[in-house]
């Protein structure tokens, strides 16, 4: 699902689309929760700048991107009892019965997960 190699394939193509290059990315944790760090530069100088010496230079960035999950669970007693999520936003909890699992019931994982910046 999140994995760090489509987290740079991500960051990589954000990047190209804003003239820049991906300097680093890779897997972190902030706060208990799993995410992602990723460093940024720019394809192009400043150029003309009111501080001299900076036409020559390239703008660089950091972000910090942070996955939490939207939503709790309860193991069930019984392996193949069905398993209920409630989740944030949403009036019905998710069910998913493992007798009768079908992956296209699964909901979008931005109902399951929230992605925000941490840094």
């Amino acid at each position: 699902m999140f994995t760090a190699e489509g987290a740079r394939e991500a960051a990589e193509a954000l990047a190209a689309e804003n003239d820049s290059a991906v300097d680093d990315a890779g897997s972190t944790e902030v706060d208990g929760y799993p995410g992602y760090a990723v460093g940024v530069t720019t394809n192009y100088t400043v150029g003309d700048s009111i501080i001299p010496g900076t036409e020559s230079q390239h703008a660089k960035a950091e972000a910090t991107a942070v996955i939490k999950p939207r939503c709790d669970a309860e193991a069930p007693i019984d392996p193949g009892d069905v398993v209920e999520f409630t989740c944030d936003g949403q009036e019905d909890p998710i069910e998913i019965d493992p007798e009768d699992f079908d992956p296209d019931d699964l909901p979008d994982p931005s109902v399951l997960f929230s992605v925000h910046l941490a840094k």
